[in-house]
């Protein structure tokens, strides 16, 4: 029996390296046999010379057995994405590992094959001041994913690229569904906010800060001129992604007094997994009240001329910690006697109580502020688990805020804001449900792959023992 558990097992090392090679090499099949054969038939040629002339006959037919019993498992593993998305698995496999180990774009063009084009709002507030920088501030109702710097996942510092000014990018309303496909559409979000600064109309009036609170739901608002900037929190309670018809639902609502209206989710508690805020869920008809709520009592408020301070500080701190390209931002608004800081991580998240002990410290300075993230994936390659405060101490991070806080009120002085709303059309997004749809299909997979094997394996062995009593 020495001979036949000696070829079972050059065909067991036959299928395994097919595998592994279509895996992570090349998913083509064909290209992939003879690398993959090179190892076994060797072992086949030892063979000969180890035992009976009968051999090479056995170990040739078990070959073939087993290779195309992994042939077909191949199949099995490729066929459902194929099917539901015109993708081949494990060609989308070899190109996830090119991402993590030499950073190709290659997963770009699978996103792109099952994304569908959208059309978003993107409100944009332009500050200016004399012979000082300027600001924008502006909100991407798209996902700032999937990961690393594969689609959108660098979104914040893409944005910063296209302007000459600081370029605060907070979290919009949007989930997964609206991941960008590529870093490509980055480039329409920029061109869409620059087309509308053309018929800009400054002000210097603002109104103070005022925070609305329904439920769990806390909304931080301002009003400039003719633009409603909100910012919208859960913390402590889970502060996660909220669906694209929440953020619309109170924008559309928000147009009966203001033409521009900029909701911002501050994505600033992370406790311990992702679900989003869908429509008609109680979390969505708190957001839904707060915003409501301020939008019917700003407009009535006083409005005072303002001051601005902006400050970018570079932190000491990784992705692999946390941290975004594009460090801290702060913005620290002055009106009506009354100072409001609103700083921005660029990371996905904050731990739990993270975003309490930063504004804690920042309200020693200011009347009001509010802490949010980017939701930069950037920071995110395997896991999507990474917030800020996960490897760093909150006690290291507010150094950092510190002198964000002091640069942006050393740089306070008279200032006017407009609004825009930008309509970024042919914007290619993954597309509504993709995500889950997608890991529906793998689970799928992950599930009748194990069964599919044994049954495989099982078959071949019985084979490859009738094959050796027939030969022997």
């Amino acid at each position: 029996m020495l001979p036949l558990f000696y070829a079972i097992s050059l065909g067991i090392i036959l299928g395994l390296r097919l595998l592994v090679l279509v895996a992570i090499a090349d998913y083509r099949i064909p290209r992939m046999i003879l690398p993959a054969a090179n190892q076994s038939l060797t072992g086949v040629v030892m063979g000969v010379f180890l035992f009976s002339k009968n051999f090479l006959l056995l170990a040739l037919v078990l070959q073939v057995f087993f290779g195309l019993g992994f042939i077909l498992l191949i199949w099995a593993i490729d066929r459902p994405l194929y099917r539901t998305f015109q993708i081949r698995g494990l060609d989308f496999l070899n190109s996830f590992l090119a991402h993590l180990t030499d950073g190709s774009r290659a997963l770009e063009d699978f996103f792109r094959k099952i994304g569908e084009e959208v059309t978003v709002p993107q409100v944009t507030i332009f500050f200016r001041r004399p012979k000082k920088k300027g600001l924008i501030l502006t909100v991407p109702n798209v996902h700032p994913g999937p990961m690393g710097e594969i689609g959108g996942g660098n979104l914040p510092r893409g944005m910063q690229a296209g302007f000459q000014e600081m370029v605060m990018v907070p979290h919009g309303a949007a989930t997964h569904d609206f991941n960008l496909v590529s870093e490509r559409e980055i480039e329409k979000l920029v061109q869409a906010v620059a087309g509308s600064t053309r018929d800009l109309k400054f002000s210097q009036d603002a109104t103070r800060s005022v925070r609305y609170q329904h439920g769990s739901v806390s909304i931080l608002c301002q009003v400039f001129d003719e633009t409603l900037l909100m910012v919208g929190t859960r913390s402590p309670e889970r502060t996660e992604d909220l669906d694209f018809n929440i953020g619309m639902t109170i924008m559309s609502e928000g147009h009966r007094s203001f033409p521009h209206v900029a909701f911002i989710d501050a994505h600033n508690c992370y406790a311990g997994d992702m679900t989003y805020v869908l429509p008609a869920t109680r979390l969505a008809m708190e957001y839904y009240h707060a915003g409501v709520r301020a939008i019917d009592e700003t407009p009535l408020m006083e409005r005072f001329p303002f001051e601005l301070g902006i400050s970018h500080v570079q932190v000491p701190f990784s992705r692999e910690q946390g941290f975004g390209d594009q460090g801290i931002q702060m913005a620290v608004v002055k009106a009506g006697g009354q100072t409001t800081a609103y700083l921005l991580v660029d990371g996905n998240n904050m731990e739990g109580g993270v975003r309490e002990a930063i504004r804690d410290f920042l309200l020693q300075s200011v009347d009001d502020a509010e802490v949010m993230t980017t939701d930069s994936h950037v920071v995110n390659t395997i896991s999507g688990k990474n917030p800020v405060g996960l490897h760093v101490p909150v006690s290291e991070i507010i150094p950092c805020v510190n002198d964000a806080l002091c640069q942006a009120m050393a740089d306070m002085s008279p200032a006017e804001a407009a609004g825009s709303t930008a309509w970024c059309e042919g914007i290619v997004v993954f597309g509504s449900h993709r995500i889950t749809q997608m890991a529906s299909t793998v689970n799928t997979i992950l599930l009748f792959i194990p069964v599919l094997s044994a049954g495989m394996l099982f078959l071949v062995f019985l084979l490859s023992i009738l094959v050796y009593f027939m030969i022997g």
